[in-house]
């Protein structure tokens, strides 16, 4: 038996239909999207699938900390103003920062 790993739950021909009401009837939180009564997908609003990137990122960066710690990387010393000018410049040049 397949999980459903949300509280709301639509059928495909229910979201042809208005995708934007079964998104806002969700009130936030995931849409499982059926599909013959299986499901298809998963659909989020726009402001929880950037909340999802940015603790997908911030754990990306926590393993990378982690793992520069275990293997007994020297750190480097930055000044906070130096990383700030730094970002101020690439904003004037538009330039955005990478990780």
């Amino acid at each position: 038996m397949q999980s459903i790993l949300a509280n709301v739950v639509v059928s495909v021909s229910e979201l042809k239909k208005s995708p934007s009401a079964v998104l806002n009837g969700a009130g936030g939180a995931p849409v499982a999207v059926l599909n013959h009564n299986r499901v298809m997908g998963y659909m989020v609003s726009a402001e929880l699938f950037e909340a999802m990137m940015e603790r997908l990122d911030d754990l990306d960066l926590g393993q990378l900390a982690r793992a520069r710690i275990e293997a007994n990387e020297v750190p480097v010393r930055v000044s906070l103003d130096d990383l700030i000018a730094e970002a101020q410049a690439d904003i004037e040049d538009g330039v955005e920062s990478q990780r």
